[in-house]
């Protein structure tokens, strides 16, 4: 009989939150006994899970003793205080935030791609950037029966990815374009910026600040997690990463190098197609490819447009696209807990 685990969701009201919840309740995880962790401003507050009603309380210390899973979901500065906490008092935490993504001595991961990593937890895992878990989900079957040498990708990131606010400034914005009035932004591309761009009607080549070389953090996330993930610290990584005005999945034209010569567009993707986690969706002749307004809510990612360079043999092009609510965020930190379960490990 499996085990009934003491669950803490923190950052229970955002959005990435809400999605694990939804989850959590749809994927049947089991849970004996849920708690829900917010800011104090929300402690008090009620939310709805499994047909129950639920009190939130504040995220403190103490909140987490006797807890089995902690879910964080917060924002990093929430992270970086009360995770070591969670796992001080016995909890496994899978951290949504970039708090300890890069820290070397806690496991990044993808289930898909570096499930053994779970194994080497010393009481925090952490979940990888939206944008860069569906990307190496598709890259995983190519790297085991091809090898990889070369990764260069530019995102078509949606709104979502910044958050509940960012999606109503794009239905406000968009409003105010139809309706003749001026158009305001306070959010985008980054709420803690200077400046501030409307994305109704506009693409952003800006996610997070940008750091001394150039790429913005944004970028520089999905190049470090990728080599961290793949174990492959000498693969050469490029990213640009843009917000568009879109609010729920992330697409990637994503083009790769191989190792092996001579492989073929049809060898690819049969490597793709029946991978864990990826559906492949490339019948051009049928205008079948990934968009993001069919992805969402889905699980998996979604993979086509799969091309051969045309100077280059070994180079190949795809468009991947995933929900960045679900693959990209909540639904990896549930598959990373189910995982722990499916192995005995909590």
């Amino acid at each position: 009989m499996v085990k009934q685990l003491t669950v803490a969701v923190v950052g229970a009201t955002g959005a990435v939150g809400t999605k694990m919840l939804e989850q959590l309740e749809k994927r049947k995880f089991p849970i004996g006994k849920l708690k829900l962790l917010a800011s104090k401003r929300s402690a008090g507050n009620t939310l709805e899970y499994a047909g129950q009603s639920y009190t939130i309380e504040e995220a403190t210390p103490e909140a987490f003793e006797r807890v089995d899973v902690a879910l964080f979901s917060a924002g990093g500065s929430v992270s970086k205080a009360l995770a070591p906490e969670a796992a001080k008092r016995g909890a496994v935490v899978i951290d949504n935030t970039s708090a300890f993504r890069m820290d070397p001595e806690v496991p990044l991961v993808v289930p898909e791609v570096n499930r053994a990593d779970i194994k080497t937890h010393n009481g925090i895992i952490a979940n990888p950037n939206c944008s860069t878990i569906q990307m190496v989900v598709a890259l995983e079957p190519i790297r085991q029966t091809f090898g990889l040498k070369n990764v260069i990708v530019s995102t078509y990131q949606a709104v979502s990815g910044s958050g509940v606010s960012a999606i109503e400034e794009l239905h406000t914005q968009s409003l105010a374009w139809d309706e003749g009035k001026n158009v305001e932004a306070a959010i985008l591309p980054v709420k803690g910026d200077k400046k501030h761009f409307p994305i109704a009607r506009n693409v952003l080549p800006q996610i997070d600040v940008f750091t001394d070389n150039g790429f913005t953090y944004e970028e520089m996330k999905m190049i470090n997690e990728t080599k961290k993930i793949m174990h492959m610290n000498e693969l050469p990584v490029a990213a640009t990463c843009v917000r568009v005005p879109v609010v729920a999945g992330h697409s990637e034209s994503v083009f790769i190098e191989v190792e092996q010569a001579g492989v073929t567009v049809e060898q690819l993707r049969e490597a793709l197609t029946g991978a864990p986690g990826v559906i492949v969706q490339d019948d051009i002749a049928n205008q079948q490819y990934p968009m993001p307004l069919f992805a969402e809510g889905q699980d998996e990612t979604f993979v086509g447009r799969i091309r051969k360079d045309l100077s280059n043999d070994k180079g190949f092009h795809l468009w991947v696209v995933a929900d960045n609510l679900l693959k990209g965020a909540a639904l990896n930190s549930i598959q990373i807990a189910e995982v722990m379960v499916e192995d005995g490990l909590l």
